[in-house]
């Protein structure tokens, strides 16, 4: 609940204080170009000191994103007859989880810094894959084929993203047998204890922007498909695999967490489902305070 209180906190600012949009987005720009990116960069540079990261992991988390996302397309064209693109979107919306601004924190606080080579692991990956995954999808609904160009921007645009550099740069450094200085090493871990608390006020006062609009049904589908189908299958999955029980809970903690912005922005881009991708966002942050420890706890239940 502290967690979500900070993201209320946010909301609260900019809803009844009326803080202008300039705050929102500064903050933003802090929180993903300087704080998470600083507290990933130093967490990863002791990752070489840590035990190896289970493959199993990827295989867990990206495979359950397929297979929701087969199973999102499904619906969209059956249920509610939608096109590709719009399918696409719709699909996308019940796979991509807000991993950075909520996962992290969310992991942090309830799985420890032990999870964190994992997390940083998935989202290495995370948007790569996904946005590969749908761009792929609604290029073949248009022309039935796929575009190397479009997939080639995809990658360069991840590679550039400050998280990624954070995560990559820290695990080449602890590879590399140097030892942070203090002068560097102290203010890195201050700035990194600042990231959590600024990214989930910066999450509450992103969605205070939000309205819930039309397509509700949508919407509703959606976030079901969100917040529970897609953590149980990669929880399947990862039984399957045999996943040890620290890594299968920050996928499926990852799995879990609420509808990301990355589908908002598909939404604008591609002029498709732009209400119900912003309502889900919404729907999904309220829920998965609820739904996220559920899944948690029934877990500590089945591993002990």
């Amino acid at each position: 609940m502290p967690l979500f209180m900070l993201i209320a906190l946010g909301w609260l600012l900019v809803r009844w204080r009326n803080w202008p949009e300039t705050i929102t987005t500064a903050l933003n720009r802090v929180v993903f170009r300087l704080a998470l990116p600083a507290m990933l960069f130093r967490l990863m540079c002791d990752f070489s000191a840590g035990p190896a990261v289970d493959v199993r992991l990827l295989l867990a988390f990206f495979g359950g994103c397929l297979l929701v996302f087969i199973i999102g397309r499904l619906i969209a064209s059956r249920v509610f007859k939608l096109d590709g693109v719009a399918g696409s979107v719709f699909a996308l919306g019940g796979i991509f989880s807000n991993n950075v601004l909520l996962g992290i924190p969310v992991a942090k606080v309830m799985i420890g810094d032990q999870a964190m080579p994992s997390v940083a692991l998935v989202l290495v990956f995370n948007g790569l894959l996904l946005w590969t995954l749908a761009t792929a999808s609604v290029e073949w609904y248009r022309h039935g084929s796929l575009s190397v160009k479009g997939i080639g921007k995809t990658t360069a645009s991840v590679l550039r993203n400050p998280l990624i550099i954070g995560i990559l740069s820290g695990t080449a450094f602890s590879f590399s047998g140097l030892t942070l200085p203090a002068i560097i090493d102290r203010p890195l871990t201050m700035i990194g204890q600042i990231a959590v608390p600024l990214a989930l006020i910066a999450l509450g006062m992103s969605l205070a922007v939000y309205r819930i609009r039309d397509g509700l049904a949508i919407s509703y589908t959606l976030s079901a498909i969100k917040l529970v189908v897609m953590p149980l299958v990669v929880w399947a999955l990862a039984a399957l695999l045999g996943l040890p029980p620290l890594e299968s809970k920050v996928v499926v903690l990852l799995a879990s967490m609420s509808v990301g912005v990355n589908v908002y922005l598909m939404s604008q881009q591609f002029n498709a489902l732009v209400g119900p991708a912003a309502a889900s966002m919404l729907i999904t942050t309220v829920f998965s305070a609820i739904t996220t420890p559920v899944l948690i706890l029934t877990m500590d239940g089945v591993y002990g």
